[in-house]
């Protein structure tokens, strides 16, 4: 029997991460202004959008290791987290200064590692059934939420960037009342736990939880260095001679496909399951990632159409490997199994957001730089046909694997 309100919470849950994840990129959206306004250089400009992955991971490790998503209750937690990002988001509107800035820029990463892991787990409560499409609704809540600042200056060059910050702050700040005046957890309620760091260990010991790990860090390899710089490869082959209008607006659609494309792999993966699932969407990625660059001087059509494929699965697998978790995790660990996750997941984002500008900046092109990112969905592919073949993936949506 389905618990009563569960879609209604799913709707309600999803808008409030789609509010507070604006703050995620508002300052990508916003860059060129904040290059300008602080004489930001090319590396700068990496560490601003890096210092966001860098808090997030810095969040979601320290959130595993005192397991706060399995001791705080699950709305306060997202509700006092949502408050923190929209205050620290604002603070550019203060022009501390460079340093001020990328500190601002961590603190909001950091507060937005006690929203997005935690609401996966919190949607899991209200679905026992159907979990890989509600938490495919739930990222792709979060691709749209993250996609929204680029369309706001796709509308206008002439919004102001101190208006795209004040409307993402506003947004998670109406988040954070979602959170605390009106979403409850769900019937299917994880068994309470106590702070226990060394508990992490039965994460690490765990073999087909790491293998879910594995497909997940060869995915994010991928994901937020093509979230982070499709911008500046569209900007760039628009400067090469592709006749493309408007690149924040390309931006824009390119990663907002990859809302549909989470919920549609998890409606596929309740029915062929997760593994089968994953290891297709990081197939069609990596190979996007790889035909990109064929098409960086056209025809339009062609770069056009290979951005929007990419968009669609460079996420779409994104939550099934955070569900598979929740099916495979000691029960009372998985608030702190889904942190981890996804604090080591974001420090490998790291990384490939520093190295793509340094390698096109190195070779005099964007054209093809995003080959450095197809090596992330091989691994994470093998990782989940072996995770497949384990006796334990049985537990995996239904029996699916």
């Amino acid at each position: 029997m389905s618990p009563k309100g569960k879609w209604s919470a799913l709707c309600l849950t999803g808008l409030a991460v789609v509010l507070t994840l604006t703050t995620w990129f508002s300052a990508t959206a916003i860059l060129p202004e904040l290059r300008q306004s602080l004489s930001l250089s090319p590396q700068d400009s990496a560490w601003l959008t890096n210092a966001v992955q860098m808090g997030f991971v810095a969040g979601a490790l320290v959130s595993a290791f005192l397991s706060l998503a399995d001791v705080v209750p699950l709305a306060r937690l997202m509700a006092m987290a949502s408050v923190a990002a929209a205050v620290f988001n604002a603070v550019p509107l203060l022009e501390p200064g460079v340093a001020g800035v990328i500190a601002a820029r961590f603190a909001t990463g950091a507060a937005l590692a006690l929203v997005y892991p935690p609401s996966l787990k919190f949607i899991a409560t209200w679905f026992r059934t159907g979990r890989g499409l509600a938490m495919g609704a739930m990222v792709g809540a979060l691709t749209l939420g993250s996609a929204l600042p680029h369309l706001l200056r796709a509308l206008g060059s002439g919004i102001p960037w101190q208006l795209v910050l004040m409307v993402s702050s506003c947004a998670s700040v109406l988040a954070a009342l979602l959170f605390g005046l009106v979403l409850r957890e769900g019937p299917d309620r994880f068994a309470p736990t106590k702070v226990d760091p060394r508990r992490i260990g039965a994460i690490l010991r765990n073999r087909p939880v790491m293998l879910a790990n594995l497909g997940y860090f060869g995915h994010m390899w991928e994901l937020y260095a093509m979230w982070a710089w499709i911008f500046a490869y569209a900007a760039a082959a628009k400067s090469a001679g592709l006749p493309l209008e408007n690149a924040s607006f390309l931006a824009f659609a390119a990663i907002a496909m990859g809302a549909p494309g989470c919920v549609l792999a998890g409606w596929l993966a309740d029915r062929i399951g997760r593994c089968n699932t994953t290891a297709l969407a990081m197939t069609i990625s990596g190979l996007s990632a790889l035909l990109i660059g064929l098409t960086f001087e056209g025809p339009l059509i062609a770069f056009v159409l290979v951005a929007l494929v990419w968009g669609l699965t460079v996420v779409a697998d994104s939550a099934q490997f955070s569900a598979a978790v929740t099916e495979l995790a000691d029960q009372t660990l998985v608030g702190s199994a889904l942190a981890f996750q996804m604090g080591v997941g974001f420090a490998i984002t790291i990384g490939m957001i520093w190295a793509l500008p340094v390698i096109a900046e190195a070779v005099g092109s964007w054209r093809w730089t995003f080959l450095a990112l197809v090596p992330g969905p091989v691994v994470g592919t093998l990782a989940m046909l072996t995770l497949r073949r384990l006796p334990e993936a049985a537990r995996i949506a239904g029996g699916r694997r």
